[in-house]
């Protein structure tokens, strides 16, 4: 006996969704715990190798009456950073008047002169004083430029005009670029290229030293992008649900129909 075919009833089918395993369940939870997680985990974990480091370094400087061991029979976590912001801030605080500034500028004279000991404390002193004294010579911007040959960009922080030495070889054209590596953005190279032949990005300097140490994984989002999704929404009408949206002021309106006269 033949089957009856199905009368329509208007209704649309719903596709059914393809059954999932309980180990593909599984395996799709652990990864969503494992992202959430994650981050936290690692944030945690540097924090902590930061301060078990400077208390490894600075409490064994204290007298054991003053570590916390002596009377809590286990070690504070933390308390070596405390002990270091304390001594820093006395240290800023004793420089900053006549015998403290003639103390550093003796300690100063006498590092300077010891062979060896000159060339690191030099150099670190003069870097450590461009970040403290003088804001404007760090880091200005991101910018592309051609490395290590034609038509291959790399990800580079302008440093400051080319000076001294080096200008007087090259031109005022020439700026000094930073290229740090990935994923360690303290090593890298300096060099020097015209301004012309680099692209400016609107990221902060920020933004690109978190794209290099995610090896480019974490991409700061463009604003020209974020405008174009800011005008898409706006252009989108405003209903509320059931409610007939109004015709537009500008629309044209439509022509009456028309009676036959043989009708009447």
């Amino acid at each position: 006996m033949a089957k009856k075919p199905k009368k329509d009833m208007g209704i649309l089918e719903v596709e059914k969704l393809p059954r999932v395993s309980a180990w593909a369940w599984l395996r799709a939870r652990f990864f969503a715990g494992m992202v959430i997680a994650l981050p936290i985990v690692v944030t945690f974990a540097i924090l902590q190798f930061f301060i078990n480091y400077i208390d490894q370094r600075v409490v064994p400087f204290l007298p054991e009456s003053l570590r916390p061991e002596t009377y809590l029979n286990y070690a504070v976590p933390g308390f070596g950073v405390i002990v270091l912001v304390l001594f820093l801030t006395i240290l800023g605080a004793i420089t900053t008047n006549l015998l403290g500034r003639s103390v550093v500028v003796i300690t100063d004279r006498v590092l300077s002169q010891i062979p060896i000991v000159r060339t690191v404390y030099s150099s670190f002193k003069q870097l450590v004083d461009v970040f403290a004294n003088n804001p404007t010579e760090q880091f200005r911007e991101c910018v592309l430029i051609q490395f290590p040959r034609e038509d291959s960009w790399c990800l580079g922080f302008v440093a400051a005009p080319a000076r001294g030495e080096v200008r007087s070889h090259l031109s005022e054209e020439y700026i000094g670029v930073f290229v740090p590596t990935t994923p360690n953005p303290t090593s890298g190279f300096i060099m020097f290229v015209k301004a012309e032949n680099t692209i400016k990005l609107h990221m902060s300097v920020e933004e690109g030293a978190r794209m290099i140490l995610s090896a480019g994984l974490v991409v700061p989002e463009h604003p020209d992008v974020q405008a174009a999704i800011d005008a898409a929404n706006d252009r989108q009408p405003k209903t509320e649900a059931g409610e007939p949206s109004s015709p537009e002021p500008d629309a044209e309106p439509g022509h009456e129909p028309t009676q036959d006269p043989d009708l009447k």
